[in-house]
């Protein structure tokens, strides 16, 4: 007889529980009883009806805890484990949703589940739209209002782009796997900035095309940006959560694709505003700064007309100056003109004196011994010159005190020395 540890057990129960399919995704209706919340958030409570109960845990931020009241009757979703401490077996709740849920909706959450915990509707992988699209692909029915209702909102807002219309069926059992070649197509062409996935609003089976897989898929395989605007603002569908962008309605994902022309007028009307006011402000700062700098400079050169006026005193004093020294000069020269003409040996001549010359050798007599008797003399007078001969013994006379014929003249003054 084999014996086993109540952990041999437990985790012989743990793995039996974890690898049955069926309980690893299982869809439970029942009451919910007992229902307590820990200080974490997290919900503990019993799901019954009228012969068994089932234990319950629901943690924080799962979708539906909302519906979690003692006595409501819900349909649950999640799996069943063995929690080996406590060794209780706990239906781990997921999603919780009214009871009388529709199969749909309880595929639609199934496959919402399946998808979110892959990772489609990750908002860090959602991308930003384009600020201005050149080129608008729109995923819809080409017989239906909603391109009408597209096209005349984008000729109002923003008419500056070209719309590119992939056709497919939007209800229908063929509808999902067309919308999700369009989508292929629009990228394939590698033309469209953005795309529009769009229909009208309807029930949940008209609106099934939106909530397949196949759709799903091919908007987040997508290389260019996805806004979905599926049905009315009230109805959620996978391509929503997959999309980059959701529109409560077709006409409202039109105008999140593209910009307002009037308000882009505006806007560059007032840019224009800004740039011609800056534009003028720094014309002005750089008119008075050189303004400034002129005034500075003006500060800074000499007074010309003070300068002109010196310059004018200075020429007045200098030919004053220069008149006076030339009068003096002149004053000097004729007094220098005076005194050499009252030296002139001609001007003694005619005043009756003669110079006596030897007529050998033209040596002038000044003393009585340079003459012997019976020698040729010659005498200059003012008018010419006499011959003559040296009588007998020459005699000195005793000189004689001759006087001038008339006063002498006043000294001439002396010339200064020009500067």
């Amino acid at each position: 007889m084999a014996v086993y540890s109540v952990s041999q057990v437990t985790a012989y129960l743990k793995e039996t529980l974890d690898g049955d399919p069926l309980l690893a995704d299982l869809w439970v209706v029942g009451e919910v009883s007992n229902l307590r919340a820990s200080a974490a958030g997290h919900s503990y409570f019993t799901l019954k009806d009228s012969q068994s109960v089932l234990q319950c845990v629901m943690f924080k931020g799962q979708p539906g805890t909302q519906l979690l009241l003692p006595g409501a009757a819900i349909t649950a979703h999640g799996r069943m484990s063995f929690y080996e401490p406590r060794g209780s077996t706990d239906f781990m709740v997921d999603l919780a949703l009214p009871q009388g849920t529709g199969e749909l909706s309880l595929e639609l959450e199934r496959l919402k589940q399946r998808l979110a915990a892959e990772g489609l509707f990750e908002a860090s992988r959602k991308r930003p739209l384009p600020r201005f699209p050149k080129v608008i692909g729109v995923v819809t029915s080409p017989a239906g209002a909603v391109f009408h209702d597209i096209q005349n909102v984008l000729r109002r807002r923003y008419p500056l782009a070209e719309l590119v219309l992939a056709p497919t069926q939007v209800q229908g059992d063929k509808a999902a796997a067309q919308i999700a070649a369009a989508i292929e197509a629009l990228n394939r062409q590698d033309k469209a900035d953005v795309i529009i996935v769009a229909r009208g609003g309807g029930s949940l089976e008209e609106l099934w095309p939106f909530n397949e897989e196949v759709v799903a898929r091919a908007i987040y395989a997508s290389r260019i940006p996805v806004v979905s605007g599926v049905g009315h603002e009230t109805d959620v569908t996978i391509a929503d959560l997959v999309a980059d962008m959701r529109a409560p309605t077709p006409s409202a994902a039109a105008e999140l694709v593209a910009p307002d022309g009037r308000v882009l007028s505006s806007t560059l009307a007032e840019v224009e505003r800004r740039l011609r006011s800056a534009a003028l402000g720094q014309v002005q700062r750089r008119r008075e700064m050189v303004q400034g700098m002129d005034r500075r400079l003006e500060r800074g050169l000499p007074d010309l007309a003070v300068w002109r006026r010196r310059i004018d005193d200075l020429a007045r004093t200098a030919h004053n100056t220069l008149v006076h020294r030339l009068e003096l000069t002149r004053s000097n020269l004729a007094g220098f003109d005076h005194r050499l003409r009252a030296l002139d040996p001609r001007a003694t001549l005619r005043r009756g004196f003669s110079v006596v010359q030897k007529a050998s050798d033209g040596q002038v007599v000044t003393a009585t011994g340079q003459v012997a008797a019976g020698d040729p003399l010659t005498i200059t007078v003012a008018d010419g010159t006499i011959p003559a001969t040296a009588g007998g013994a020459m005699q000195p006379a005793h000189p004689v005190a001759l006087k001038p014929a008339r006063k002498p003249q006043a000294k001439a003054p002396v010339m200064e020395r020009l500067i």
